[in-house]
Order: structure tokens, then sequence, then C-alpha cells
């Protein structure tokens, strides 16, 4: 339950006064609902006016607010704007100039020879000073020296949201102090209502501004830090495989070095009674598959049950082949469980499951369905990490008696945002890749030479090679980027006839699976697709991948797709097609792209080049984001965030201490209460 003294800052956004349905709709297309939302709403800039008492031309290009006096009208007809003349206390004459609105309105809001506070900025326009679309004040009401700059949408001023936003912080109560006294001192920051009042009055309040940051983190970190204490808590069972089934494996390399001390590290967390919270990060290609493997082995060894679950049923059914593929000979049982499954064949492998005859089953998040019940569930992998969240998380653990959790990500995370993200875990990281295992040859290519890359393509589909060809983002719109694939598809189409095959996010996914297939199958030579190929998706014949537009990517996209190539013996090539102008930032992105294969370090500099934005370039499934830290903050702040939760958990005496009830308030604040099953009891 949240606490009471929260309840204000909670209410619906209409309990504001002056917020009726009318105004309740564009605050809606900004996400906010609540006051609380409102009160976070934090302004991104701000305006410096300069207050005066008489016109000057030297102010041109400033900001200025001064009181005037409306002498002429001078209304526009059609395409000409209107005009207000106006003088200052000294006579100087100033043209206030309105485009667009009916002549009346000006009359309205500048009564002849009734004087108004006026603000804007002052433009030498020819031989006359101008304000174009001023702010306008009674003149006894001063306008704020700095005024607040916030994001806004269609029907709403930076004006009237601050209005609202000042509403929303004047139901903000006192909280108890969260953050440890020292620390607080040390980094000078104010008390928490008091910081949410200055950054509303004054946007360059850095200690304000890094305050309420630092609450958020700390909040998303004592999150994870409960959920560690609870999983550390938790009885599950000890699983100590005696290696008969490993034994059995005949694998056709030596494992990497990191490959091997990844494994033990996993079989070192699976021989504790506590569970495993254990997250694997390995590049594109660095081998994950086969150490997943293993830790399902070593579970099956020590009589339990394993399950895989993937994010999606292509991916599902992949690795229910590798895995077949690789246990081939073993004595064990794979089966796999997707929504797909219907009837009979259902119910056999759900019975099947549940009286123990299969060993490790693998699925979609069918798999964690009610009707699916375990024999002895030990252990659950996760593939492609990033689409789950913490509250997912837990809700695999409920199956069975707490069983182990391995999470593994494709996508190479910097090391502060693993932190952020997946604070309650620990982290193995595969940062060696397997030998004979080839970089990809990557190449920017201007796209004015898009006839010779078709060309090239062309000479490798006749040699019996494969290709993705990836369009571009065209905007942050589906339909946009879909009609550019379609138009791709059918410019590929004419030129290969019956080769070409389209994915797009908006199909079904059994069409997808469909054409997916083709392609793995080798029927399709070529691969059109928007972003939407699957993380993981294996065609070891594809050597060939053509992205459009690459400068619109994101470093960790562009290597995440790269990465659909370079699974088979021979040489793969990346085709990074880019744009004429383009900004220093795609410049170092491109650079770095040609110059490097490392996940690793291609994510830290994705980091450091994008700043603000997604945190991992997807969402956090069913988890909040970040509203008031942005990624630099977040760098800044995760370590000393994540040592002030430890402490308070491990010396201070968790949530039933006196700093543990003010910690508690600030989880429900940030609404990281979520899924943080020591709440509840705590």
């Amino acid at each position: 339950m949240r606490p009471d003294i929260l309840n204000p800052l909670f209410a619906e956004i209409t309990a504001l006064k002056g917020v009726g349905p009318g105004l309740a709709k564009p605050l809606d297309r900004l996400g906010l609902r609540r006051v609380v939302d409102l009160a976070f709403h934090l302004p991104t800039g701000w305006v410096d006016r300069v207050a005066r008492d008489e016109l000057m031309a030297a102010d041109a290009g400033r900001i200025i607010s001064i009181t005037l006096t409306p002498r002429e009208i001078r209304s526009g007809n059609g395409r000409s704007p209107t005009r207000v003349q106006a003088a200052d206390a000294h006579g100087n004459i100033v043209s206030l100039v309105y485009f667009g609105g009916h002549p009346g309105w000006a009359k309205k809001l500048l009564p002849i020879g009734e004087p108004r506070r006026v603000s804007g900025r002052l433009d030498q326009y020819g031989q006359e000073l101008q304000i174009v679309h001023p702010d306008l004040a009674e003149p006894d009401e001063e306008f704020r020296g700095r005024e607040p700059i916030y994001p806004l949408s269609e029907g709403l001023t930076s004006r009237r949201l601050a209005a609202l936003a000042a509403q929303a912080v004047g139901r903000a109560p006192d909280l108890p102090e969260w953050i440890e006294p020292s620390l607080k001192a040390q980094r000078d920051w104010p008390g928490w209502r008091e910081a949410l009042t200055r950054i509303h009055d004054d946007p360059a309040d850095a200690k304000a501004r890094e305050r309420l940051a630092y609450d958020e983190v700390l909040a998303s970190q004592l999150a994870m830090a409960l959920v560690r204490a609870d999983t550390r808590k938790r009885r599950g069972r000890a699983l100590e495989g005696d290696g008969r089934l490993r034994d059995l494996l005949r694998l056709p390399y030596q494992l990497t070095g990191a490959q091997a001390r990844t494994i033990g590290e996993i079989a070192g967390d699976m021989a504790q009674p506590s569970p495993m919270l254990r997250l694997l990060q390995g590049d594109v290609g660095a081998g994950k598959t086969l150490v997943a493997t293993l830790a399902l082995l070593i579970a099956v060894e020590a009589g339990a049950q394993g399950a895989l679950l993937a994010p999606t049923e292509i991916l599902a059914r992949q690795h229910y082949e590798t895995l077949r593929k690789t246990l081939s000979g073993l004595p064990v049982e794979v089966a796999i469980l997707t929504g797909r499954d219907k009837g009979r064949a259902r119910e056999a492998t759900l019975m099947a499951v549940a009286d123990g005859s299969v060993d490790i089953l693998i699925g979609t998040h069918a798999i964690f369905q009610e009707a699916v019940r375990y024999r002895d569930l030990g252990l659950v992998v996760v593939d492609e990490q990033h689409r789950f969240g913490v509250a997912q998380r837990m809700m695999l653990q409920d199956k069975g008696k707490s069983p182990h959790l391995l999470a593994m990500t494709a996508t190479p995370i910097p090391r502060t945002l693993t932190l952020a993200n997946h604070g309650e875990m620990d982290v193995s990281r595969l940062d060696e890749m397997p030998p004979g295992r080839q970089p990809i040859e990557t190449r920017v290519v201007a796209d004015e030479r898009l006839d010779e890359v078709v060309a090239a393509l062309g000479r490798h589909v006749e040699g019996g090679g494969q290709a993705y060809w990836v369009c571009p983002l065209v905007e942050e719109s589906e339909t946009s980027d879909l009609a550019a694939a379609e138009a791709r598809a059918a410019a590929l189409g004419s030129r290969f006839p019956g080769k070409v095959g389209l994915v797009h996010g908006r199909m079904k996914p059994a069409e997808k699976d469909a054409v997916m297939e083709a392609f793995s199958a080798g029927t399709l030579s070529v691969l059109v697709a928007t972003t939407v190929i699957e993380v993981g998706v294996d065609v070891p014949n594809a050597t060939l991948i053509v992205i459009e537009h690459a400068d619109r990517f994101g470093l960790a996209q562009l290597h995440q797709l790269r990465g659909r190539v370079g699974r088979g013996g021979g040489r793969s090539v990346c085709l990074l097609l880019r744009g004429s102008a383009l900004s220093e930032t795609s410049r170092a992105r491109l650079a770095l792209m040609r110059e490097s294969n490392d996940g690793f370090r291609i994510a830290e500099e994705d980091l450091r080049l994008r700043g603000g934005g997604d945190l991992l370039g997807t969402r956090q499934s069913g988890e909040v984001g970040f509203r008031l830290a942005t990624p630099e903050m977040i760098a800044d702040l995760i370590a000393c965030a994540h040592d002030d939760a430890r402490l308070l958990i491990d010396r201070d005496g968790g949530l039933a201490s006196p700093r543990g009830q003010a910690a508690r308030v600030l989880l429900y604040l940030f609404e990281r209460d979520a899924g943080v099953a020591m709440l509840r009891s705590g």
C-alpha cells in the first residue's frame, strides 16, 4: 500500500485548480495524468529576461520585459500581420506583431491607452523596433527574470505549464530524509522538497537537479538491492552436477577462456542453496548458447529440470534445433512449447513436463503460463534479457522451488548501465571470440553508389550467397519505415524475381516466421527487413548485410544488425550506406563501426556519443524508465547509489530502520515498489 503521505501527489491531474477535461487532453499527450507526473515534468531550459523602462536599439536580439501603452492598431488583411503601435514611458515606439490572429483579438488583448507589461524578443526590422507575439501581463505584474521552458504539446504554453507545476509542487509533502547524511553534506544537496521547488523556479540550479536525479537512481538501486536480498534469503536448492552428461558432449572446438570461467561461476552459484541470479553478457557470436546448454546439463545431472525462455517463436525454435543437435546421443529429453502449439501435441508436452520425462523445455513465455506444471524445475535460462523486466524475472522464479536464474543478453551493455538495469544480478561477461570466428569486414559507402551496391548484391546471389538488406529508420513512424521497406523489396524483387522476402513489425508472427524459415532454408536469397530482424537469428550462409541510411541508427543497433552475418565459416561483409549530409556524431559512429568489432567498446562509445535517449535502445519491459536522471547523470551517480542502497540493506537495518522507513516512501514515490516482494512484508 502506498503511504498516505504521498496521496496528494498521486491524485488525478484534474485535482489541480483550473484543470478540466479540455486541459487534461494536452497534458495527457505529455504523459501527465497525475499530480506527481507534473511535479516531475522538469523544465529543460530557461529564458533570461532583461527588465527595462526604456526601449533601446542596443537591446535588439535580447528578451526584454517593459511597460508599454498601445496607441494604434493596424489590422492585417489575409497574410499580412496585425501590428499594434505601442510607446514606452519616454514616447519611444515599438510594433507588437501578431501573425494569423483575428484583428479583434489584438484589440481585446491590448486596449488603446491601457498600459501593459510586455515581454519578448526585441528585434530591429528596417528602421523600426518590433516584438513578435509578445507575452503580456498587467502593468504591476512582474515577469520573472528567469522563466523556465518546459516540454509542451499543442494547446499548452510554458507559462501555463509553469503555473500548473507550481500547484503540483505546492502539494508535495515534506518527506523524511532517505539520503545518508554524510553523502548529502558532502554533495551539498538540498532536501527533497526544496530541490523540487528550486528546479521549477530556476532550471539552471545544478544542485537541485542532481539531488532529484540521485533520488531516482537510488530508488532504482534500492529496489534491486531488495530483490537481491530477498533472493539470497529464499531457500532454493543446491544443484551439483556430477559431470556425466557434460563428459558425453562432443564439442567441435575447445571452450574459450571466457566460456570456461563463466561456466565455473555458474556452477559455483548453482551449488549454493540460495537461488542464482546471474546475467550473462556476450557479444554476438561469443558462444552464450553453449554456456547455457552446459548450465542446463548441470541441472539435469543433479536430477532437476531446466527451462529456456526465448522472446520470440522463431528464436525458441532455433534454440530447440541447436540444443537437439548439440545433445544428440545424450540421454536428455528436450521439448518445445510455444503459443502456436495446440491440441494433443500440446497436451502430450504438458504431461511429459509434469511427470518429469522432459528434462529441458524450450519456448516463449507460454512455458510459464498457469497450465504448465513442472515436476522439479531447477534452472531457468532467459534469452535476450532486456525484453523482460524485474517483475517478469521474479514471476519466473515463482515456478518451482525458487529455481536458479541465468539471464542472457547479446546486447553489450556499458558497465554503468549494467548497474542501472541489472543491479540485483551478478554479471559474467563473454569477452572472447571462439577460435576461427572471422571479424566482419565493414565498409561505409555513400548512398549515391546504390547501383554499384545492387550490382554487387547480384554477383553475391549468383554465387549462391544470401544477404540481408535493412531499410532505414525514416522517422519515428512504423508506417513510413514500412513504406520504405516495401519499396526496396519491390525494387529488388524485380531485379531478382522470386528470390526476395520481406519482414516487418506489422506482420503476424506466423507470416514473419514463414518468410524467415524460407530464408533459413535457402529458398529466398535476399531478406529485406525493417529493424525487426530478430536478435540471434542464425543463417550461416548469409554473409552480406546492407544497412541503408546507417547514419540514422545508433551504434549499438548497428552492431546488433551487423551480427546477423559472420555466423558461418566464410568471410562476411557489412555495407553501411550513408547519406551525404553527415553530422559529426554520425561520422564518428560510422568510423568506429569500420574499425571495431568489439561490442563492449562500441556500447561504451555509444553511451558517450548518444548522451540522452533510451538507455538500452529498447524500453525496459515492464519497468519504469528514468524520468529525472539523464544517462550522463546516471553514469555519474550510479556507483554511489549502488553502494548507498547496499549500505542501507546490509548495515543500516534495511527498511525497518528510521532511514529505511524514509527509503520505503522513496520507493513508492518513484514507483519502484512493483515486483519487490520484500515490500509486501517489510
